[in-house]
């Protein structure tokens, strides 16, 4: 019997208002709240809600048969907690029927796994300290920023203490096999690995709603139908979506919700199909082969690569210039830094940078609040120079830059002197003021009473 493991994506990015270059020194606030907010909600009421709905009233129905596993990025439930608590409390009765699991990833949803090992770390388990806070389960398989992964990558994931991870089934590394089974990495074996079937994840994805399409309209029966029409020796269907496809991507209106809705039926009265978590899947099966990925894959875009964002030289010179800060972050302990530190890593700054404008330029116009991709990184370059101006204050990183920051707090001082003295100075000519207006109310009177 095949397994159909589905896995949904949940992340949003903290957006970054108009930084100009005159705010660069003056002002260390870089978020926009209200867009912020306003899209938190939006996507909140009309996609997570109604789908957890749908997801918590499927579990129970199905008495424990219909699993399904979510990758919550910590940026996200961040802003769960800042803007939409409720769907925190949604997460957690998922939780804990005992039929939905987490998947481990980076707490900012950023590309620090191509760069520094130690970083890459910390956000991990920043991220999964958080899960387990929140939903009581300590994530066991591994799910990289947009699904990122080569064989060194899973090596070290292996050694941070992962069974297994997810990654795409892109045509260039699978060639003749089946993304529909269990692989294991090049390097260690030990690390098992789950191929995302981009063919089912797209058409629901992306193509749902399109009535040009030759399979419009998808109905549940018929998603079902092709995954039995598989052949018999393929073992695993592991679907990965962004969860926001139900009811943001695809409106309500499009039938999404029915779809998700009747889909859990559709797989199980097949009686050749079940559902499991990603855990369980690892746990069942057997890798038949490893898999061979020398170069960084993903499952973005037609390439399956890495250029959506490190593919022009814009992206590649934020890319480095942010983690050129890495030596000096490792001995900061700034919680404000290190917060905003964490936010300009996530991988939503240099995608909104993609100079692609073929194959996938809707893709990238559809998630991007920027007119063009110079505009993104003009406002990016500016507010990462004045966390670097801030930075270099708490941790100096030459002899050079602790005199310029010892200056920095002198003048900081004296300015906040020069304020006090001023208001001082405002409060005795207020004082004053007031003293000179009695006195005179006073003489006026007895010059009233002289003309008498």
């Amino acid at each position: 019997m095949k397994t159909v493991c589905l896995n949904f994506q949940i992340h949003q990015p903290f957006r970054y208002r108009n930084y100009r270059f005159f705010d660069i020194g003056s002002d260390a606030y870089y978020y926009d709240d209200f867009a912020n907010e306003t899209f938190m909600r939006k996507v909140a009421d009309m996609s997570y809600l109604p789908a957890n709905k749908i997801i918590l009233e499927q579990i129970i129905k199905h008495k424990g048969k219909f699993k399904v596993t979510y990758s919550i990025s910590g940026v996200a439930l961040d802003q769960f907690r800042l803007y939409a608590p409720e769907v925190i409390d949604s997460f957690a009765e998922l939780a804990a029927t005992g039929c939905v699991e987490f998947l481990s990833e980076t707490y900012a949803n950023s590309l620090v796994s191509l760069t520094d090992s130690h970083f890459f770390a910390s956000q991990v388990k920043a991220h999964d300290d958080m899960i387990e806070e929140l939903f009581g389960q300590r994530p066991k398989v591994f799910k990289n920023t947009e699904l990122i992964y080569s064989d060194e990558i899973g090596d070290l994931v292996h050694r941070m203490g992962f069974e297994a991870m997810i990654t795409e089934g892109a045509k260039h590394i699978l060639g003749w096999k089946s993304p529909n089974f269990l692989y294991c990495n090049a390097l260690n074996p030990r690390l098992k690995v789950l191929m995302r079937n981009f063919h089912f994840s797209d058409d629901l994805s992306f193509k749902f709603s399109n009535t040009g399409w030759n399979e419009f309209p998808l109905t549940a029966e018929k998603y079902a139908g092709w995954m039995v029409s598989l052949p018999k020796a393929e073992e695993v269907i592991t679907i990965f979506i962004n969860y926001a496809a139900f009811g943001q991507i695809h409106p309500k209106s499009s039938g999404i919700f029915e779809f998700l809705k009747n889909l859990p039926d559709a797989v199980l009265k097949s009686h050749q199909l079940n559902f499991s978590t990603a855990s369980e899947v690892v746990a069942n099966l057997q890798p038949v082969s490893s898999i061979h990925v020398p170069t960084a894959i993903s499952w973005a875009d037609e390439e399956r690569d890495l250029s959506a964002w490190l593919g022009n030289e814009l992206q590649k010179e934020a890319f480095d210039k942010l983690y050129q800060l890495k030596e000096q972050m490792r001995n900061c302990t700034d919680t404000s830094i290190c917060k905003d530190w964490d936010y300009l890593q996530t991988n939503d700054h240099f995608y909104y940078m993609c100079t692609k404008f073929f194959s996938d330029g809707e893709v990238h116009k559809y998630f991007n609040p920027y007119s063009t991709p110079y505009e993104a990184f003009i406002n990016y370059m500016n507010v990462l120079s004045d966390f670097k101006i801030r930075l270099t204050a708490v941790v100096p990183k030459s002899a050079t830059d602790l005199e310029i920051a010892n200056l920095k707090e002198l003048i900081n001082v004296k300015t906040r002197k020069l304020e006090q003295a001023e208001q001082e100075l405002k409060k005795i000519k207020k004082e004053m003021s007031a003293d000179k207006l009695i006195q005179e109310k006073m003489v006026a009177p007895s010059i009233l009473d002289k003309k008498m």
